[in-house]
């Protein structure tokens, strides 16, 4: 079983402040934040991961999709978005049956329909990544939060992101949803100011 390495104020066996929402988690949770939450993504792939966890998510915690991260790389064969646009009705109920695997009928389709407007996109734009780093100018929004609490669900750029995405076809892409996929992708820093990530994160904004 994975130990918890904070306490309830956030700071961790190692000395160093980190967000509040770290703050009992196992050392999955620890290495994901320390490691990639808001570190700027610019390859498909890792965007079509995101986009696939962040609708897994809904209606759920992180943690829960966070644990079934690495099930979730194999059932869609290591996120290539390509080979998942293929994927029939068979292979929805093979997913269907897969217990490693958040097993919603809604979310497994659509992250197959999603794949191929995710394609169509890349194909206008030249890449998935050009196209989404467009919402906030081509860099990473820097806030500075120091509390939970002031970290919004959703943002302007969020809404704008959300609706034409939907309009493409994309389902699972509500406005929270896709600020939190913001959030991961580093497309904003919402570490909070006291956070030992918030400065590493902002340099590395281009």
């Amino acid at each position: 079983m994975s130990k918890k390495l904070t306490t309830p104020g956030g700071l961790a066996a190692d000395g160093r402040v980190r967000c509040r929402w770290v703050s009992g988690g196992n050392d999955l949770y620890h290495v994901y934040h320390d490691q990639e939450w808001g570190v700027p993504v610019r390859d498909d792939r890792r965007h079509f991961e995101f986009l696939i966890l962040e609708g897994a998510q809904a209606g759920l915690s992180w943690s829960t999709v966070l644990n079934k991260r690495q099930a979730y790389q194999r059932a869609f064969v290591d996120f290539d978005y390509e080979r998942v646009a293929r994927f029939t009705s068979r292979g929805v109920e093979r997913l269907l049956k897969d217990a490693g695997i958040i097993r919603n009928r809604a979310k497994i389709e659509s992250a197959i329909g999603n794949a191929r407007s995710f394609i169509k996109i890349r194909d206008e734009f030249g890449s998935f990544d050009r196209y989404v780093w467009r919402f906030v100018d081509g860099r990473p929004r820097q806030n500075g939060f120091r509390r939970h609490g002031q970290i919004p669900a959703t943002s302007r750029e969020s809404d704008a992101l959300s609706k034409d995405l939907k309009d493409r076809g994309m389902r699972f892409v509500g406005s929270t949803i896709m600020y939190a996929h913001m959030q991961a992708v580093g497309m904003v820093n919402d570490h909070l100011v006291t956070c030992f990530r918030h400065a590493e994160c902002q340099a590395l904004g281009w």
